[in-house]
């Protein structure tokens, strides 16, 4: 399918083929019709875009304060990588569609497939010819309202939410500065609610469309505007002022507090500048009120993509049901767009219209539209290269024999993928990419065209089921990790899954029982002994076991004949409760990080871990049970402790290890210094420019070992012996009691 595209680094919108994305639970797949043009918000988004790296820096002194702050803690080189990743990553444009429900979800029952709706938000309502939309962000739409109309429900909806915030009653003088889209609409809405509606724009030729489609009166000028509202309100001035205007200027605040009555409102709807004076705002007493996007559930993930909606006793008015208001009064004949588009545009023909909206052609504008075709591509994989025949590569798929090639497939297109692991592995010898697979379609394509991936897909099946591949890599959120890894081993793969491996004993147990499984068929098959036979891989992503600071110190530590005293210090840093990894449907942030930690404590000690206690911070509401201390008893007689904190200051650095026993003391800050005192002699080892955490060894050792010229990287046993301490730790931590684990033999 096709879909708008625009380059963070160099600001340029094309047109892409990126797959049909996927249907989400709680959500539906639209085919649009229709697609809005933000002339507002996505100009912002191109002409911040079009700034050189100068520019932008000089643009954004908060984000040049952030990168230095990064370069000193984890090294330039480093640092320059998550820059340059982020500069590539490509910007899906557009956030208000229309068009007709393709497919719907799992947990979705207020919609079925031929609906017509309305969808919203940055992300999911995209200029695209198909849509995945949470269902809480789409609404129906009536048969009387068409789809070109139904593409501009976001920006009402947007609009109803300040005139709600302006608590507006019949019969006030109400001000809108600013008569652009959302200005019109505001103000065709207001009329429609009986105030008495006042508009002003310095383009006369917008202030005379908002006066043709009802508004009392207009201006120009800001004296006119006074003197209008001054006249209008018998001397009182206006009883609530809504700024929609698009100007990083403080004027338009300015303005509203002059021509605003004694204890009016002002609402800031649109981008504008808010250096509020104080005399007038403090002698008027005036309500300055911030209106956030399309109402209460923006931006809250529980609303938008879990599908919880809010009580409506008790949240009358929730986005969603803002823009049902919208398409109402459109239905109703209360609101006409169709006066407000002045120009439409093919979605090929798409990039005219940035050109336009930028000021490039210099003609003047103001609803601009996308049309779409009504039979468009829906494939689920893009080829963007011809794939290598798979006839030859029979024997080399099968688990028990090196293979000639590692062929890999890559279920997850996120930033871990593209900005860590994927140049890791890119480093690897012996290793071809072929598939990647993303729900949105967009990251897999970008990742695919950035590393020289066979296809893209949005269909899981489709990699696990190519015969050209031997190996996959799992990057999926925490959740799906189980249920993947054991699909992706039924389907005669080797495995590479991100941490955590799973996230319960249930799932432990299917993936142990299903990996015995898959390797005596492997055994029967070939006919050989199971010392005969190299074990399939599965790997978890435990990747510090490979930094070379971390093989270093085991290395020295081989001599020593006595427990160890660990700890492992971890300034995490603070995450917001709302944020996925602190879901526990998603582990939480011991089973999704802290499990590292755990692990490597594991390696150092070369023992298995007995007893784990685990404790935290009481919860205080700000954090989310995760300042923790674990305390872990080896059978070896050594003793770890992590420490894991989420309340510290980042400027302190993010990890710290220190290692005693047998004469022997260590400490390694940060994967960028490492000191060793080993008896007489001491070591000592700075990285510079970067910090080497592992993970272009571990993938180096991954191939070596597929391909039969290295030994395993973590055995089964190793994976199954960390992923039960991690698990017992939170339970542990749940249940406020030690935990004894009884491994397996």
């Amino acid at each position: 399918m096709k879909q708008i595209i625009q380059s963070f680094k160099t600001g340029d919108v094309t047109v892409s083929d990126v797959p049909t994305p996927a249907v989400q639970s709680q959500g539906i797949l639209v085919l649009t019709s229709a697609s809005l043009v933000s002339v507002g918000t996505e100009r912002m988004l191109v002409d911040f875009a079009k700034k050189n790296l100068l520019q932008k820096v000089r643009s954004r002194p908060d984000l040049l304060r952030q990168t230095i702050d990064k370069a000193r803690r984890e090294g330039a080189l480093t640092t320059l990588e998550v820059v340059q990743n982020r500069l590539d990553k490509p910007v899906p444009l557009g956030y208000s569609c229309a068009g007709s429900v393709l497919e719907v979800g799992a947990g979705v029952s207020e919609f079925k497939v031929g609906d017509r709706v309305a969808c919203a938000g940055v992300g999911s309502a995209n200029h695209a010819e198909v849509v995945s939309v949470p269902k809480n962000l789409a609404v129906k739409i009536p048969e009387d309202v068409d789809f070109q109309s139904a593409s501009f429900t976001t920006v009402g909806a947007i609009a109803l939410q300040g005139i709600r915030l302006a608590e507006v009653k019949l019969g006030e003088v109400v001000a809108v500065i600013g008569l652009g889209l959302l200005g019109q609409l505001t103000a065709q809405m207001l009329k429609a609610a009986g105030c008495i509606v006042v508009g002003i724009d310095i383009q006369p030729q917008r202030a005379e469309l908002a006066l043709q489609l009802g508004a009392d009166a207009v201006a120009t000028t800001p004296d006119d505007l006074s003197g209008i509202c001054h006249r209008l309100s018998a001397g009182h001035g206006a009883d609530a002022v809504l700024i929609a205007a698009d100007t990083k200027s403080d004027q338009p605040v300015e303005l509203a507090g002059k021509i605003a009555r004694d204890k009016g409102i002002v609402v800031a709807v649109g981008a504008v500048g808010m250096s509020i004076p104080r005399k007038v705002y403090f002698e008027k007493e005036l309500d300055f009120r911030i209106s956030r996007s399309y109402g209460p559930g923006r931006y809250d993930p529980e609303y938008e993509e879990k599908g919880h909606d809010y009580p409506y006793a008790y949240v009358r008015w929730t986005e969603q049901r803002n823009m049902q208001a919208f398409v109402q009064m459109l239905s109703e004949g209360k609101v006409k767009v169709g006066p407000l588009v002045t120009h439409r545009f093919p979605i090929l023909n798409a990039p005219k219209a940035y050109e336009l909206i930028t000021g490039k052609t210099g003609d003047s504008f103001l609803g601009v539209v996308l049309t779409y075709p009504e039979t468009p591509d829906l494939k689920r994989k893009v080829v963007l290269r011809s794939v290598d025949g798979t006839a030859s590569h029979g024997e080399e798929n099968k688990l028990s024999a090196p293979l000639k090639q590692v062929r890999l497939g890559m279920i997850g297109a996120g930033s871990f993928a593209r900005a860590t692991l994927l140049p890791a592995i890119r480093v690897a010898h012996d290793v071809k990419l072929i598939g990647i697979v993303s729900g949105s379609g967009l990251s897999a394509s970008s990742a695919a065209e950035r590393y020289g991936f066979d296809y893209c897909t949005t269909d899981e099946q489709e990699l696990l089921n190519d015969p050209a591949i031997n190996t996959v890599a799992i990057l999926t959120r925490h959740n799906l990790h189980a249920q993947q890894v054991i699909t992706a081993l039924k389907a005669r793969k080797h495995v590479f899954v991100e941490k955590p491996l799973c996230l319960n004993e249930e799932e432990l147990e299917e993936i142990i029982s299903t990996y015995q499984g898959v390797r005596e068929s492997i055994i029967t098959e070939d006919g050989r002994s199971s010392s005969a036979i190299q074990p399939p891989l599965l790997a978890v992503g435990f990747n510090r076991r490979f930094a070379p600071f971390l093989v270093e110190l085991k290395q020295h530590l081989q001599r020593v004949q006595e427990p160890l005293m660990l700890h492992y210090r971890v300034n995490a840093g603070f995450i917001a409760p709302d944020h996925w990894t602190q879901d526990p449907a998603q582990g939480g942030r011991l089973l999704g990080e802290a499990c590292h930690f755990i692990d490597l404590l594991i390696y150092l000690t070369g023992s298995t871990p007995q007893t784990i206690i685990a404790r935290a911070l009481p919860d205080s509401g700000l954090y989310s049970r995760d300042n923790l201390l674990i305390t872990l008893e080896f059978a070896n007689g050594s003793l770890g402790t992590v420490t894991y904190v989420a309340n510290g200051n980042k400027s302190s650095g993010k990890e710290s290890l220190e290692v005693f026993g047998g004469g022997l003391s260590a400490r390694l800050d940060d994967f960028r210094k490492l000191v060793i005192h080993d008896g007489n002699r001491s070591v000592k080892r700075v990285a510079r420019l970067r910090r080497d955490k592992g993970h272009r060894a571990e993938w180096r050792a991954i191939t070596a070992y597929l391909t039969g010229n290295g030994p395993i990287p973590i055995s089964f046993e190793e994976i199954v012996n960390s992923t039960q301490a991690t698990l017992a730790a939170q339970r542990g931590l749940q249940d406020g009691e030690p935990i004894t684990l009884h491994h397996r033999s």
